[in-house]
């Protein structure tokens, strides 16, 4: 009786309400990869996941969420087993990505999309495109120069913080064809400010070494990855936010190693004369 009781509860063909169901956790999932890949926090992923399929009728689906992936579960006695895991790598913040999959999950709550169309809204989402390269390198000489006057530096600290940024997204943009690890990325970025700025103070053009070199390693600091393991840790997922505080440390750890081999180097060639 037991065999034939499993045998009944277990669709021998694949059913329609199935096909359904395995399409809405396919749809949550993909929701959470993008949110995952685009720098979101882990309850926010969780909850989302969740929300898209308690609305489309799915209530025993289960996501576990980790800094770099997504495993999910479902299925009981009168719905169909899913299981699938994601690898999702640590990846850059792309917050115009994370609202607009936020505003979608709002949205199929609300009863406004259907799933096939919750699907292609979620493809459009993620063929968002980022900024342009020159938005970009705009971007890290303004964000230097205004963090090296918001330090007390001088207009011509922000200046020179200014042409640092520029050179440093330059740089990032070239060896990111070249695969360099991220380590090596962030020692040498942080090196090469350093180097620079202390460059243009050695021609008078900068007062304060200090600021000028605190402003331009500014778009090297992860700032929304550090926010988000602070978070992850408040909400107690301590796996996700220790690594990705580990991670943030890390960085932080590089951009200071580089800084300090510049000035050693530095000071055994000068003969430790001071800047």
């Amino acid at each position: 009786m037991e065999k034939v009781e499993e045998n009944q509860l277990k669709p021998e063909g694949p059913e329609p309400e199935g096909e359904q169901e395995r399409e809405i956790l396919e749809t949550a999932m993909e929701a959470g990869h993008i949110l995952l890949e685009s720098g979101a926090e882990i309850f926010r992923v969780e909850e989302t996941i969740d929300r898209i399929c308690r609305h489309y009728g799915v209530d025993y689906a289960n996501a576990f969420v980790l800094s770099n992936g997504i495993f999910m579960t479902a299925g009981n006695v009168r719905e169909q087993y899913f299981a699938k895991v994601q690898h999702i790598p640590v990846s850059g913040a792309h917050l115009d990505r994370v609202a607009a999959v936020n505003q979608l999950s709002r949205e199929i709550e609300a009863g406004r999309w259907t799933v096939e169309e919750a699907r292609q809204a979620l493809e459009t989402i993620k063929k968002m495109p980022g900024k342009t390269k020159r938005v970009q390198i705009l971007a890290s000489g303004i964000g230097s120069g205004c963090f090296c006057y918001l330090f007390g530096g001088s207009l011509v600290d922000s200046g020179a913080a200014l042409l640092a940024g520029i050179a440093l997204h330059l740089f990032l943009l070239a060896s990111g064809k070249t695969g360099l690890s991220k380590i090596v990325k962030n020692i040498a970025g942080g090196a090469l400010v350093t180097f620079l700025c202390m460059v243009m103070y050695r021609f008078r053009f900068g007062e304060h070494l200090n600021y000028m070199i605190i402003g331009s390693i500014i778009p090297l600091v992860p700032g929304v990855p550090f926010t988000n393991a602070i978070r992850d840790i408040a909400d107690g997922d301590y796996i996700s936010g220790s690594v990705r505080m580990l991670d943030a440390v890390l960085v932080f750890f590089c951009i200071a190693m580089g800084v300090g081999l510049v000035f050693t180097v530095y000071n055994r060639i000068g003969g430790g004369v001071a800047l």
